[in-house]
């Protein structure tokens, strides 16, 4: 027992600080050798490479931003899949540590939007489930592979916008009743399940 209480110190201490939250427009471009320590990764997957942040393979273990994100706030940020499976996801408000650790059906900690999911069938805004009900869909619109998409994602009160290319008409919305907020909801993650995804020209602003 004593030995425990000693160590106890040493593992807390061991423990990273997370940078500072987002509370003024912040910009990554990834114009680095390597991910970041403002980026903790939950797995294998991820790498920088010509000022770009490449995906694949990561079996959904995010690669979360330790930054915390304003509870309202316009996520932008550029992304394509160079494949025609498509499946290029991002996970907002979770809780900045979860993965799936089976790689069986992942229960997110926040909203999952994923576009060209499921071999490039449909488009989602998902709240904790991409398998389950609570979630706003749509299956008219593919990715183009090697087409580069611009995404703004916005949230404001219940509602989340998200916009891909077309910043005047939402490509969808999801109204929450019961919105994620407050703790283990105040992060900002890329994912991946398998396929080639790559992200550019990250810009959060607080709302």
């Amino acid at each position: 027992m004593r030995c425990l209480v000693l160590l106890l110190p040493l593992v807390f201490a061991c423990k990273l600080k997370d940078p500072p939250p987002i509370n003024a427009q912040w910009f990554d471009g990834f114009e680095r050798s390597d991910i970041g320590s403002n980026y903790v990764a939950t797995g294998d997957g991820y790498e920088v490479a010509a000022g770009q942040l490449s995906a694949k393979g990561a079996h959904n273990h995010p690669l979360w931003l330790r930054k915390k994100i304003p509870r309202n706030a316009r996520i932008e940020f550029d992304a394509w899949s160079t494949e025609p499976r498509g499946d290029i996801k991002v996970e907002i408000y979770g809780d900045g540590t979860s993965y799936d650790p089976d790689g069986g059906s992942y229960v997110a900690t926040g909203y999952e939007v994923i576009f060209g999911g499921w071999h490039n069938t449909k488009s989602i805004i998902a709240k904790l489930d991409e398998h389950g009900t609570a979630m706003a869909q749509r299956a008219d619109v593919k990715v183009v592979p090697g087409k580069h998409y611009h995404w703004r994602i916005e949230r404001q009160g219940p509602t989340l916008h998200w916009y891909v290319d077309d910043m005047t008409k939402p490509f969808l919305e999801y109204v929450d009743t019961q919105p994620l907020e407050g703790s283990g909801h105040e992060y900002f993650g890329f994912n991946n399940w398998e396929t080639d995804t790559w992200f550019d020209n990250l810009v959060i602003t607080p709302l």
